[in-house]
């Protein structure tokens, strides 16, 4: 089954290649982002932001937290994911980021045990010995860590290497661990991709749910969704929640659990104490 929606790499607004006289200077741009970007992870100037997924029923609680990297440059201002994320996701800068968002999403569940973090890395670091690397080191070292961490694989990634997935899964949910599909429906959705990898969570595009409240088209891509990640057994969440009208329709629809600005920008400074037992079950999976 597909979606009538183009391909989507990976959630960071990429912008399609110029084709046009100003290329050559976009590119030395590019390189110089890149440059900062890997100075940042040299220099270890980096820091890693949460923001709250709640529970669509009572907003109150909170499921997990999703952690996003923010790499500093020399001024201490954020360099925008958008503006390297897509040049770097397939090379091994985009591993070493993979590596630092592990690393420090680790410390924050080690110095906070009662919460749980959800960290995003592309399919390719399961098989970077580094990556692969620090997370088994954690678990040794704090074996129940692994039921309080979560992590998120976008659609795009999952695709490209389904075969190394499939036992690295396997093997982490011995440890707890549970994985969420990120960017679901956002372009091709695969059954067999679903059928072999059995994520525990599916997050829906948050361009898709953008109006969903008011746009009969966006709902009609919303509930198929919804009913085709239900029917594999996925717990649904949504991302990208920004009004009222949008989390009601949705959780009129089924979603489980909603993340957006609506409930809270991501912060390096949460509140971890706000985060509450009695959260919902993420497929039997939550804690």
């Amino acid at each position: 089954m597909s979606f009538l929606q183009e391909p989507k790499l990976s959630k960071y607004d990429r912008d399609p290649a110029l084709a046009s006289p100003l290329a050559a200077a976009v590119t030395t741009e590019d390189r110089e982002t890149i440059a900062q970007v890997a100075a940042a992870l040299k220099d270890r100037r980096m820091r890693l932001a949460f923001q709250p997924v709640v529970y669509a029923a009572d907003p109150s609680i909170i499921g997990f937290f999703e952690g996003f990297i923010r790499l500093l440059n020399l001024r201490d201002q954020v360099i925008p994911a958008r503006d390297f994320m897509g040049a770097v996701e397939q090379t091994e800068l985009g591993r070493e980021i993979d590596c630092a968002a592990l690393r420090m999403g680790l410390m924050a569940l080690q110095r906070n045990p009662q919460i749980r973090v959800s960290i995003n890395l592309s399919a390719r670091s399961v098989g970077y010995q580094p990556w692969i690397g620090i997370l088994r080191k954690a678990l040794r070292d704090h074996p129940r860590l692994g039921q309080n961490l979560i992590l998120e694989i976008n659609e795009a990634s999952a695709l490209q290497v389904p075969d190394v997935l499939a036992p690295f899964m396997a093997d982490m949910r011995g440890h707890g661990i549970v994985f969420a599909l990120d960017d679901f429906a956002a372009g091709m959705t695969s059954l067999r991709l679903l059928r072999d990898l059995r994520f525990e969570i599916a997050k829906i595009d948050g361009d898709l749910v953008k109006h969903v409240d008011t746009s009969g088209e966006a709902q009609v891509v919303v509930r198929a969704a919804i009913a085709l990640a239900q029917e594999v057994g996925m717990y649904v969440t949504a991302e990208a929640v920004e009004t009222e009208g949008e989390a009601n329709w949705l959780l009129a629809e089924g979603v489980g659990c909603l993340q957006g600005y609506l409930f809270g920008p991501p912060t390096v400074t949460p509140d971890f104490r706000a985060f509450r037992h009695g959260r919902p079950s993420l497929s039997g999976a939550a804690g």
